[in-house]
C-alpha cells in the first residue's frame, strides 16, 4: 500500500458541497474575468477552511493533499511529473513561433488589444509541439461515412439509365405550347 486514504469519512460528504465563493467557475471564464495570484490564494485558503472542517485533528504527513497545502508534494514516480515543467526548461510557442522572453508579446502578436491567442508550453529543445488536428476523429469517421454515402448513391444513379420515362407525356417538351394553342388533342386519322 501506498500509504494513501482510499475512503472517505462521514465528514467528507460535507466537503463535498463546499463551493468555492466567487472562485475560479466558467460563468468567470465566459466573462473574460483573468485569474490573478489573489484568487489562487483565496481559493486554497476556502479548500484549508474545508479540510480543516472535515478533519478536525488535521492530516498525516505522508497525505498528498497536506503535502499540496505545504508545497512539498513529491511527484516522482507518477504521471503527473512528467506533467511539470520547471520555469528555467520552459519555451512558450504560438502559431509555430517561439516566443522568446526578450521581446515583447507585441511583437508577435500586434498592437490590437483585444487580440486572444493559445500559447503553448514546451521544454526547451524539444522543438515545436504538435499541432492539433483540424477534426476529430469522430468528425472524420462522420465525414468519410457520408462520402461513402454518397458514391454508392451515384453509382445507383449511373446504373440506372433507363430513359423510357421520357416517352411519358409528362416529360414531353412541347406540351405547354400545344396546351396553349389548343391544339393537344388533335388526331390526323378519321375516327
Amino acid at each position: 500500500m501506498s500509504g494513501e486514504r482510499s475512503v472517505y469519512p462521514v465528514g467528507a460528504q460535507s466537503s463535498r458541497r463546499t463551493t468555492l465563493d466567487g472562485g475560479m467557475g466558467k460563468k468567470q471564464v465566459e466573462a473574460g474575468v483573468f485569474v490573478t495570484m489573489e484568487m489562487v490564494k483565496d481559493a486554497l485558503d476556502q479548500l484549508r477552511g474545508a479540510v480543516m472542517i472535515v478533519y478536525p485533528m488535521g492530516l498525516p504527513p505522508y497525505d498528498p493533499i497536506r503535502m499540496e497545502f505545504e508545497n512539498k508534494e513529491d511527484l516522482s514516480g507518477t504521471q503527473a511529473a512528467l506533467e511539470v515543467i520547471q520555469e528555467s526548461e520552459a519555451q512558450l510557442w504560438w502559431a509555430a513561433k517561439e516566443l522568446r522572453r526578450t521581446k515583447k508579446l507585441s511583437d508577435y502578436v500586434g498592437k490590437n488589444e483585444k487580440t486572444k491567442i493559445i500559447v503553448k508550453i514546451q521544454q526547451r529543445g524539444q522543438g515545436a509541439p504538435a499541432r492539433e488536428p483540424i477534426m476529430s476523429s469522430e468528425e472524420h469517421k462522420q465525414l468519410m461515412l457520408f462520402y461513402h454515402r454518397r458514391q454508392e448513391e451515384l453509382k445507383k444513379l449511373e446504373e440506372n439509365d433507363d430513359d423510357s420515362c421520357l416517352n411519358s407525356p409528362w416529360a414531353d417538351n412541347t406540351a405547354l405550347k400545344r396546351h396553349f394553342h389548343g391544339v393537344k388533342d388533335i388526331k390526323w386519322r378519321p375516327r
